[in-house]
């Protein structure tokens, strides 16, 4: 047996849809399958949850320890971006203000949950330890530094850390171009 689950447990798990090379480690935890799309060449590894409405592009890695908590306001991952271990991405989340009670098992009467769905562009990185709170859309190729809090949308091609995040620098875009000219070749598209 493989640390990986194999393509035929990955259909039974009943997702929305599941691409080619698509690698889920046994060790991560889905709620709500028939919700979750996953493209071609994605990768989830060990200690995982994905929750709620998920779309996953191509060329995507989640990686270890990675919370997806998505809801019905829903989270994506566009093609070629990517998240690094002990991240979080809330598109719902408990009112913490003090006005509301919090957490899933106090009567909803008493609380007040706020949600929004997350963007991840295309050939955007999320660094280790950060937190994406309800209702960002990242601009394409965006890189967060470790433990960043990222609690506003962003715009393209930045570099981005902090507590929140703020934008530090400008991001190459060299690699990316060459990446989708290398794809476009071997698909036949010029």
């Amino acid at each position: 047996m493989t640390s990986f689950y194999t393509r035929e447990e990955l259909v039974q798990f009943g997702f929305s849809s599941v691409g080619e090379s698509v690698q889920i480690s046994r060790k991560a935890s889905i709620y709500g399958a028939e919700r979750i799309s996953l493209g071609n060449h994605v990768r989830v590894d060990d200690f995982c949850v994905l929750s709620g409405e998920i779309t996953v592009g191509n060329y995507v890695h989640i990686s270890a320890g990675v919370c997806l908590f998505a809801g019905d306001a829903g989270i994506v991952f566009e093609d070629y971006s990517g998240i690094s271990s002990r991240s979080a991405v809330y598109a719902i989340s408990d009112d913490y203000s003090g006005k509301f009670l919090v957490n899933s098992t106090v009567p909803i009467e008493y609380r007040h949950v706020i949600s929004g769905k997350v963007t991840v562009g295309k050939y955007s990185i999320i660094g280790t330890g950060c937190t994406v709170l309800p209702g960002v859309n990242i601009g394409e190729g965006c890189a967060f530094g470790a433990m960043s809090l990222i609690n506003k949308s962003t715009q393209p091609w930045g570099i981005y850390y902090g507590i929140p995040c703020r934008r530090v620098k400008e991001r190459e875009r060299m690699c990316m171009k060459l990446m989708d000219k290398e794809i476009a070749s071997r698909s036949g598209g010029g």
